[in-house]
């Protein structure tokens, strides 16, 4: 019988359960309380409040403009809405990088005023401390590695990453890093395939993968790319199941039809 459908509440060891049982991880990200509502009711087993809510709820061009207090509004947002799923929120850019005191400091904030279950950062032996200082006061961290978006500006595009030998043999060594330093589980981002199956048979705590394979022990996409909500962004290993864009612009151009034509609202539609 599928793990994923006898546990109640997803912790961070029911993830290591999975893996261990050779169950994928479902994850997907959630910014409001609406949709976490309706993706926890749905079984999913990790939902990320992703910085990536800079570029779907704001409009910005990259991750880098959202603040700790807009991250902290989207995270007790789906706080609200979730009752299963384990809730993973985004430290956001410049939030963490600077020293472990800080870092410890915005993780505190954000765990004390959502409720969210853990936390996410980019990076790997260059932000250990602040790692180790999280993991070191109850916090639950997960590592994320390969693309790290809050990192554009260095690499100046975000083409696959780790695909020369100096880049993955580094992605390799901070794989294991974050896990002796306390990490629950690890995103591999738009890395070789090749690769990611190579570090997830290495590591005792699962990978959750975005373009980086099927071997990965789990997962993740922003719901607004799953949702076919967002119809710009198409790359390979992005998988559409719902043409929101479409329907939702279908059904508002019906609702303009129908209030110009005098047909909404009805007899049967008022008091």
């Amino acid at each position: 019988m599928s793990v994923n459908k006898q546990i109640k509440k997803v912790t961070t060891n029911t993830l290591l359960r999975l893996k261990v049982n050779g169950e994928k991880i479902s994850m997907i990200t959630a910014y409001d309380f609406s949709f976490a509502k309706l993706f926890d009711a749905a079984g999913i087993d990790v939902i990320l409040v992703g910085d990536s809510a800079s570029n779907v709820m704001a409009g910005h061009e990259s991750t880098l403009p959202i603040t700790l207090d807009q991250m902290i509004y989207h995270a007790a947002s789906v706080i609200r809405g979730t009752e299963r799923a384990l809730v993973v929120v985004d430290l956001p850019f410049g939030s963490y990088q600077s020293n472990s005191e800080v870092a410890l400091a915005s993780a505190i904030r954000i765990m004390k005023e959502t409720g969210a279950h853990a936390l996410k950062l980019e990076g790997g032996e260059e932000v250990v401390d602040s790692i180790k200082r999280i993991v070191s006061a109850g916090i639950p961290v997960m590592g994320h590695l390969g693309l790290t978006p809050q990192s554009i500006h260095k690499f100046g595009t975000y083409v696959v990453r780790a695909k020369e030998e100096a880049e993955a043999n580094k992605l390799r060594s901070d794989a294991l890093i974050l896990q002796e330093a306390g990490c629950f589980a690890v995103v591999l981002e738009k890395i070789p395939a090749a690769l990611a199956k190579e570090v997830t048979e290495s590591l005792i705590m699962p990978t959750i993968g975005i373009g980086a394979g099927m071997h990965c022990g789990g997962q993740v996409l922003v719901m607004h790319d799953l949702l076919g909500i967002n119809t710009e962004f198409r790359p390979r290993f992005l998988r559409t199941y719902l043409n929101m864009a479409e329907q939702v612009t279908g059904a508002v151009k019906q609702y303009i039809a129908d209030v110009k034509n005098n047909d909404f609202p009805n007899e049967g539609e008022q008091y």
